[in-house]
């Protein structure tokens, strides 16, 4: 099947799903399977508003985080990231570069970029980690007029969606609970 005039195929061909007009698609994000393919282990969720940069780096940290990718794994290379994601090279590059200094992608000669096993840290060292995401989080829910419960509600809620896209990413031979 061809693309329509004015419309680009979508990646991702599905039932129902035949093709997305790329602007709309990048200005609003509506479509979440054209900008994932088989090639990128993880989705991205392009939002008008916040840098791509900025979307992708925490795209691959959360896929690293839930266990979707693997210490070891082979990372994509900044050619099939920009090529893929539909992103300008320089800003793939620069999300690689990004990941690596943040030890969650290391380099291997022969191999290329693969994830980094996680360090290991005392639980106070990793929670320092998060000291000035969590003071953005209660300005920002203060901002809000958000009570505290709610906070603490939404934040377990997202803990245990993780929790369990690391559990079920488990397979045969993989432990599912790793890190805690």
């Amino acid at each position: 099947m061809g693309a329509a005039p004015g419309r680009a195929a979508c990646n991702l061909p599905r039932p129902g799903h035949t093709y997305c007009q790329e602007a709309f698609f990048l200005l609003t994000s509506n479509c979440t399977r054209c900008n994932s393919t088989r090639v990128i282990p993880f989705r991205v969720h392009f939002r008008p508003g916040i840098s791509l940069y900025e979307q992708v780096v925490y795209a691959a940290t959360k896929a690293i985080i839930a266990g979707q990718l693997r210490p070891g794994e082979v990372f994509p290379s900044v050619r099939t990231l920009s090529k893929e994601l539909k992103i300008n090279p320089n800003t793939a590059h620069k999300v690689v570069g990004q990941l690596a200094s943040a030890g969650l992608l290391e380099t291997r000669p022969g191999v290329g970029t693969v994830v980094a096993a996680l360090p290991e840290s005392s639980p106070a060292e990793r929670t320092n980690l998060l000291g000035s995401d969590i003071e953005e989080l209660v300005v920002e829910a203060k901002r809000l007029g958000i009570e505290l419960e709610d906070v603490l509600r939404a934040v377990s809620a997202h803990w245990q969606r993780l929790t369990s896209a690391d559990d079920s990413s488990a397979g045969p031979g993989r432990e599912g609970k790793g890190r805690r």
